[in-house]
């Protein structure tokens, strides 16, 4: 950044008792008063005995080495009325002077011509200051005014950082109503943006991991900067770049990821800390939430509509945040659309949305509206390209569902009828295996001991043992939180694959697990079942009891007796009893 310094004398301002004063031997003529500062200080006394006063006298005379009124054609105008003669410091108020305390006291310093450096950081508030006082060539030749213009325009708009710490001075201090300084460093800072990274050639802030300041500059070389700014100015930078059509749309929502990760706080991570927050102080923390809100709401609208421009992971996040400081329905419902679009591009983790009310729960029902806007393509016609690819996310969003409900299965409040209903969300065919399904069934049961036998059919029930892999399907076996006739219907399929690779001559032998399984399901059999609860299937509702013993006991013998014939006779052997041992499984199944 650059500076520049006016003035050579050293600081003598000094504070005595909450007032400012300047070490002089002449007394104070005038205080100012600006919000809740005094400020004592001398003016030029324009008194008859004065006018014609020869240049000795005035170089004697101590008043004239203090020319604050000769400098500010304000305070002219103000102490015009004032009388001479009168010894009493004549007061003024500056309550509205732009830049306030630091604003004003660097405009006196000029006038005493104590030294001062001008930056971007000061320079607006102080050239609104010296307009303000009306510190211009027509009141005094090298007046401030016509100094820090020539500043601004010749230093700070051709700057990269100077001219964003400009901008966001000037917006803060009057907003749009200083366009003689905001409009500039738009521009400046717009022409930049659109500079070809190989043209780069001034300081910027880039801190993305594996960049070094030898290596080329990024294409997104100036988000981070701008994210400084406010979010009405950042807006008006993005919206003019965009109306160039010189950037793809990816860069313009890479600055949107940037901005947000700068000022929008994800509640995923956030975690308790976000409700500590909303817990405090109610007058702080709703001023937080509607500052949040605002920026969220507008960075929706600058999302560019081209596919791709942003994330599935980015527009979940952005859910989060919209779900947590209560953005209004539309900019919610925006969300779930966009992100439905692009669920295949999220993990399990970014479907977590957290309630504002408790940030340790999830809200489910917002996760099950985005699934089902991303369910909704596949009813529209597509070619046979398009097709093929939304197959293919269709099955990487079921394995992340899949993740997602072993998650939401560790809540010990979640119900079981809500989370069977999570489970039908998806087709059948979208599902390939039934691995993570398993896993998410599991965790619910482990988590959830004291679930009647009923529900645990029900909820086994939507597990297709066919569509789980061999690994899987042994585990399984050996879980004892799965229902008797779910530990049947393994035995069987792993029958059928044991059988199945015996008729084209491999021999596979039964692993430990199906054996072990085959000692407990026999002792489980002589144990008694309670009626099933009216959700059941009608088979299992007017089974009798003993019926259930008997259909598992004669199931049990049956693979007990293939299963070791299959591990004691020779290969031959197999294939002649294939027919008769599938007969036999027939009976027993009957």
């Amino acid at each position: 950044m650059k500076y520049m310094k006016l003035g050579t004398k050293p600081d003598t301002f000094y504070t005595e008792e909450a007032v400012r004063s300047v070490v002089s031997d002449v007394p104070a003529d005038l205080i100012i008063h600006v919000n809740n500062t005094k400020y004592q200080l001398h003016k030029l006394k324009f008194g008859q005995k004065y006018e014609n006063a020869a240049p000795d006298d005035i170089a004697r005379n101590q008043a004239y080495k203090f020319p604050l009124l000769l400098k500010c054609g304000l305070l002219q105008r103000l102490c015009s009325d004032t009388d001479d003669g009168d010894e009493d410091p004549v007061p003024v108020a500056l309550h509205d002077i732009p830049g306030g305390e630091e604003a004003f006291e660097l405009c006196a310093k000029f006038c005493y011509g104590i030294s001062v450096s001008i930056g971007a950081a000061n320079l607006v508030p102080a050239m609104l200051a010296a307009r303000f006082l009306r510190m211009t060539e027509a009141v005094a030749k090298g007046n401030l005014v016509a100094k820090l213009e020539a500043f601004f325009d010749s230093c700070v708009l051709q700057g990269w950082k100077d001219s964003v710490a400009a901008l966001q001075a000037a917006w803060r201090i009057s907003g749009w109503s200083e366009s003689r300084i905001v409009q500039p460093c738009i521009d400046s800072i717009v022409e930049k943006i659109l500079t070809p990274p190989a043209k780069v050639t001034w300081s910027y802030t880039y801190t993305r991991p594996g960049y070094t300041r030898k290596s080329a500059p990024a294409k997104d070389w100036w988000t981070e900067d701008i994210s400084e700014l406010d979010v009405e100015v950042f807006r008006s930078v993005i919206s003019t770049v965009r109306a160039s059509l010189q950037l793809p749309p990816p860069l313009i929502g890479e600055a949107l990821h940037v901005y947000t990760c700068k000022h929008l706080v994800d509640p995923l991570r956030a975690g308790a800390g976000a409700g500590a927050v909303a817990n405090g102080q109610a007058a702080q923390a709703e001023e937080a939430l509607a500052r949040q809100r605002r920026v969220l709401e507008s960075i929706v609208t600058m999302i560019p509509a081209e596919p791709g421009s942003v994330t599935g992971r980015f527009l979940l996040r952005l859910l989060r945040v919209a779900n947590y400081v209560g953005a209004s329905s539309s900019t919610r419902a925006q969300l779930v659309r966009q992100a439905g679009s692009q669920l295949h591009e999220a993990g399990a983790a970014d479907l977590l949305i957290p309630l504002p009310s408790d940030p340790q729960a999830y809200d489910v029902g917002a996760a099950e509206a985005v699934l089902q806007h991303f369910l909704a393509q596949f009813q529209r016609p597509a070619p046979p390209d398009e097709r093929r690819r939304m197959s293919a996310a269709m099955g990487k969003v079921a394995r992340t569902f899949d993740e997602y409900l072993r998650t939401i299965a560790l809540d010990r409040d979640f119900p079981v009828a809500k989370f069977v209903d999570l489970v039908e969300c998806l087709p059948d065919i979208a599902r390939s295996d039934h691995d993570g399904l398993y896993y998410a069934i599991d965790a619910y049961l482990k988590e959830h001991p004291e679930l009647s036998k009923a529900d645990k059919k029900r909820l086994c029930r939507l597990i297709d043992c066919r569509k789980l892999s061999p690994d899987v399907r042994a585990q399984a076996i050996s879980n004892d939180q799965m229902p008797l006739r779910t530990i049947v219907q393994l035995l069987f399929v792993e029958q059928e694959r044991t059988m199945g690779a015996a008729s084209h001559g491999t021999a596979v032998a039964p692993d430990r697990a199906s054996a072990d399984a085959i000692s407990r399901l026999t002792a489980r059999t002589n144990e008694d079942e309670p009626a099933s609860s009216s959700a059941d299937h009608k088979s299992d509702v007017h089974r009798p009891r003993r019926d259930h013993a008997r259909v598992a006991d004669g199931a049990t013998t049956a693979m007990t007796r293939s299963l070791s014939a299959s591990t004691k006779t020779p290969l031959a052997g197999r294939k002649e009893r294939t027919t008769e041992e599938r007969s036999s499984r027939m009976r027993n199944k009957e």
